[in-house]
This record gives structure tokens, sequence and C-alpha cells, in this order.
């Protein structure tokens, strides 16, 4: 009998608990429980390394009180201030990491543009934290033949979700490749966090001529502050400038003005 390895990611301990205990009930299913996105990633990890990876991801959509989806996903090693990695952010990262584990989020409502995000991030399925024992092992059995699971009733706000999506992106697309070589090395900067100053030193420019090719790079995106600039350029997909041990980051005052 081939048997499914899978990890229920929650921090809410008794619910954790009990669906863990619910799964291990079927014969053909090996389970496990983090209380953490943390502690999910070190269970994957060790996994992996002892030869015996997780099959499946239950990943509570509001793990650590965030609400995912109220800012873009991000890879697992941008977490809050308590170091915690909410549940979108932990999918987007076990893609990267272990792409050969499914995820399945867990929610206890359903919402199209959160479901569209979690879909984004690299999930399989989206599925209400009261469902059924016997709905729940179908979608886990499901994303394993590369199936993705939505409920019936998400799927037209999910559709129109990803389409918003994907128009955004080819517009902020359009926006970044308006830009001159130098003024998408100084994006990358901002994207990276890096302060006028620091841009300077890297670029080997005046603060003066960074300044103006930072007002430029907000002139052709059509933004008013660094932070906005930043998560246009992220849509697009502009990855962050590579930063040395000696890089500034940015400050308050600048993240809010150009």
């Amino acid at each position: 009998m081939v048997r499914v390895r899978v990890l229920v990611v929650d921090d809410h301990r008794i619910f954790a608990e009990s669906l863990a205990a619910a799964l291990a009930a079927e014969p053909d299913v090996d389970v496990s429980a983090a209380g953490s996105g943390p502690a999910a990633l070190r269970c994957l990890e060790r996994a992996a390394a002892e030869g015996r990876r997780f099959d499946v991801l239950l990943v509570d959509a509001d793990l650590g009180g965030n609400v995912p989806g109220e800012r873009p996903a991000v890879p697992v090693q941008d977490r809050n201030a308590d170091g915690l990695v909410d549940g979108i952010s932990l999918v987007a990262g076990v893609r990267t990491a272990q792409p050969g584990v499914r995820t399945v989020v867990l929610a206890e409502k359903d919402d199209p543009r959160r479901a569209a995000l979690a879909l984004q991030a690299g999930a399989s399925g989206w599925v209400a934290k009261d469902c059924s024992l016997s709905r729940l092992l179908t979608v886990i059995r499901g994303v394993l033949r590369d199936e993705t699971h939505l409920p019936p009733a998400l799927l037209t706000g999910v559709l129109r979700e990803l389409t918003a999506a994907r128009k955004h992106r080819t517009e902020s697309e359009r926006l970044v490749a308006s830009l001159t070589p130098r003024e998408r090395e100084v994006l990358r900067c901002m994207v990276a966090g890096l302060g006028r100053k620091a841009v300077a030193e890297r670029l080997f420019l005046s603060p003066h001529t960074v300044r103006t090719h930072m007002q430029n790079v907000l002139g052709k995106l059509g933004v008013h502050s660094t932070l906005a600039a930043v998560a246009l350029a992220r849509r697009a997909g502009v990855g962050p400038a590579e930063l040395g041990p000696a890089a500034g980051r940015i400050d308050v005052e600048e993240s809010s003005s150009a």
C-alpha cells in the first residue's frame, strides 16, 4: 500500500491535533503536526534529510495571526517581528524549497481574493476547515494527481481575481519596460531596501544623481512613493539587487517619499 505523508500546519493546537488524529485513522495516511511556519519548515527539512519527504502540507490560511493577502506573498525568510510566517508566505516558500510537496490551504471562510493569492503562491487547493473528512481526503489524493481543488462557489470569483492580477502584472511589466537600464538598476536597489546614499555608493553615482533617477523611476511608474514603486516592481517580477555586507538599508523617511 502506498502511504501518503501529510503535515498539518496550524497554530490552533486543538484543531491541529484533532485533524491529525482523524487523518491518522486512515490506513494509508501518515500524519504529523506543526504549530507554526518555522516549525513546519524544520519538519520539512528534517524529513527531507532523512529521506522521508512529506507529500502534502495542510496549511492554515491565518497561520501566525496574520491575514494572508493583505500584502503580496513573500519568501519565508521575510517574517514578522515575532519570527512568524503567514500561511500564504509558507506556501510560497515551500514551493521554492521543496516543489514536490503539494500544499492545500485550510480556511475559516471562502474568500476569492485570498484563494487566488494562495494559488499564485503555489497552493494546489483551498478547503474550508469545516469540510468533511471524506472531502478533505478527496482533495489530498487529488492534489497528488496534480489536480487543483477549489469549492465550486469560489471558482468564478477566483478566476476573476486571477484575470485581474494578470492584467495588473502585464501593466506593471509594461511600465518597468519603459525604464532605462540605469533606472532599472536603481529600481532593483529600491526593491532591495537601499536608501539613496547606499545606492549612490553601490552604483558609483552622486546622491543628487541617484535622487534624480529615483524621481524619474517614480514618474515613469506613475507612483508617488518608494513603497508603491517596490510593490509595482514585485508585481512585474523585478528582483532585488544582491546586497553586499556594507549595504545600507532604507529608512522610514525615504520609504514614504522619493
